[in-house]
């Protein structure tokens, strides 16, 4: 089916391979320290950034994707290897962009942290950024008691 709908965010891949597109503004920028993000991207921490997973479509090129874990699946491009993508597996989840893979990232400032319990103690910025532990609220520590990472 062609997309109808016009771009107000796009981006892709380092070779080009993948592209997207998101169909609305994006929300909830943030950086995740968790132990899997970290490795998941390679880095000392994931900028993410997304909205609802019917406003977003691959406009070319089909990722791999690899279930990180029983709740959650993430994008990669087969030739070139960038991250692209993280999302949980629920109905309702956003579904989540690697920032630095927007063509524009500078349009999506971080407005919290997560996974600080795990942030690299070396890893100095946005202090003043609003931030939470993992599975810091009562429904959050319910939804990651069943977690089981498929991380190596």
């Amino acid at each position: 089916m062609t997309e109808t709908r016009t771009p107000v965010v796009t981006g892709g891949c380092q070779c080009g391979a993948v592209r997207y597109a998101f169909y609305v503004p994006l929300e909830n920028s943030h950086v995740c320290h968790c132990r899997m993000c970290q490795r998941a991207t390679g880095g000392v921490f994931a900028a993410l950034v997304g909205s609802k997973k019917a406003d977003f479509a691959w406009t070319k090129g089909e990722p791999a994707v690899f279930a990180s874990s029983n709740l959650a699946s993430r994008a990669f491009c087969r030739d070139c290897g960038t991250p692209l993508s993280f999302a949980y597996n629920t109905p309702d989840a956003r579904f989540y962009v690697t920032t630095g893979t927007l063509d524009e990232p500078e349009a999506a400032p971080i407005i919290i942290q997560y996974g600080i319990e795990s942030r690299v103690p070396w890893v100095k910025f946005c202090e003043d950024v609003p931030a939470e532990k993992t599975g810091e609220d009562a429904a959050s520590a319910e939804f990651f008691k069943t977690m089981t990472s498929n991380q190596g």
